[in-house]
Formats: C-alpha cells, structure tokens, sequence
C-alpha cells in the first residue's frame, strides 16, 4: 500500500465514523427535563426577616436598640447551627446597655491624673520632611 491509498483508507473511515455519530444523535430521542419545585416552609424565619430588615434600615441607631441585638444574636446562632446557651435560661440573649457607651471618650478624668504635665514631658523629635526634586 502506498500513501494515497493509505489517506483514502482512513479519509473513508473517517467519514464513516462521522455519518455513524450523526445518525446516533439524530434518532436518540431527548430526555424530559425533570421540574421539581421547591416548598418553602414559612414559619417563625419570615418574622425573624421582617425585623432584621427593619434593624438594617434603622442605621446605625440598630446598635443600640436591644430588639435589634436580639435578633441579630439568634439570627447568628441559627446560621451558625447553635443551640440557645446553656448560661442562659429559655436561651434568651443578655439586653444591650440602656445607654449608649462612648468608645472614645473625649475627656476622663482617669487619664488626666496618671498623664504627666505638659512641662515634665521631653519634646518629640520631628523627622526632617523630604521635599520632591530634592537628593
């Protein structure tokens, strides 16, 4: 056999594997898709959405609202897959602090009696700025 006869050999195999494949695909008839439908049970979630959509919406005042807190707290815990803790009786969670707490406040009175007068404080060196352009 020499090399045309052995490219018309493969050239019809080819062909005919490829007429095969198509007649295959053609008469395979198709499958029906399956529909399931998903059931959502509605419960006690869709009151627990109402209010933390509600605590999102309040802004920023939601920190300080105990109603918010709470929810929050049981909506972690049921992400998180706990349980209410065993410290607390009936698993509720402790209440936010009536009044807001100041993180940083701007005068206390602690930190002015330890801090050391302004004359008993060594000066701070400032390091020299570097100006552009200049080596």
């Amino acid at each position: 056999m020499d090399g045309k006869m052995l490219a018309r050999l493969g050239a019809v195999v080819f062909v005919g594997v490829a007429i095969t494949a198509t007649v295959i695909e053609l008469t395979r008839k198709p499958e029906e898709p399956q529909v399931r439908t998903l059931v959502h049970e509605r419960d006690d979630t869709d009151a627990l959405r109402q209010v933390l959509r509600r605590c999102r919406d309040v802004g920023e005042a939601a920190t300080r609202d105990p109603t918010c807190l709470d929810v929050w707290a049981k909506a972690r815990d049921r992400f998180l897959g706990q349980g209410p803790k065993p410290s607390q009786p009936g698993g509720t969670m402790t209440l936010a602090p009536e009044a807001p707490v100041t993180l940083f406040p701007t005068e206390d009175p602690a930190i002015k009696e330890s801090a050391p007068a302004a004359e008993d404080a060594a000066p701070v060196a400032q390091p020299e700025p570097v100006r552009p352009g200049a080596h």
